[in-house]
């Protein structure tokens, strides 16, 4: 495996990891939120028995927001390094370089997205009401 091969599967790996950060802070704060506002507290309380963790994750909601953010940071470094990586001469393997490249600034883009709802749930919100 090259280096410009290494650092694309790298960038492709940093952005799903965020990804599942992204995603542990709507689990913390935005779906809570979202079940509330739709009447749904019967759901809420089924949901956080039948799976505690949640509570620890919104009791300790700075916490994963700092991890989502580092791992936020890495993945951007990681685009940022492998947008001059150079691609194969082979058409096929220049695709799939290509494709990788797409998809991986694709998950990074809709991890940060989750990030920004999970903040403004998490803190933003609260301060409106």
């Amino acid at each position: 495996m090259d280096a410009p091969e290494r650092g694309l599967r790298a960038s492709l790996s940093a952005s799903g990891l965020s990804l599942l950060a992204s995603g542990s802070t709507l689990v913390c704060c935005a779906l809570p939120a979202l079940l509330v506002a739709l009447g749904a507290g019967a759901t809420l309380v089924t949901l956080t028995s039948r799976l505690p963790q949640l509570i620890w994750l919104s009791e300790h909601k700075g916490a994963v927001f700092g991890v989502a953010a580092a791992l936020l940071a890495l993945a951007g470094a990681a685009q940022w390094r492998a947008r001059s990586l150079p691609c194969p001469a082979d058409p096929a393997a220049a695709r799939a370089c290509a494709r990788a490249r797409r998809t991986s600034v694709a998950v990074y883009a809709v991890s940060v997205l989750l990030f920004l709802i999970g903040g403004f749930f998490a803190f933003v919100a609260p301060l409106l009401l």
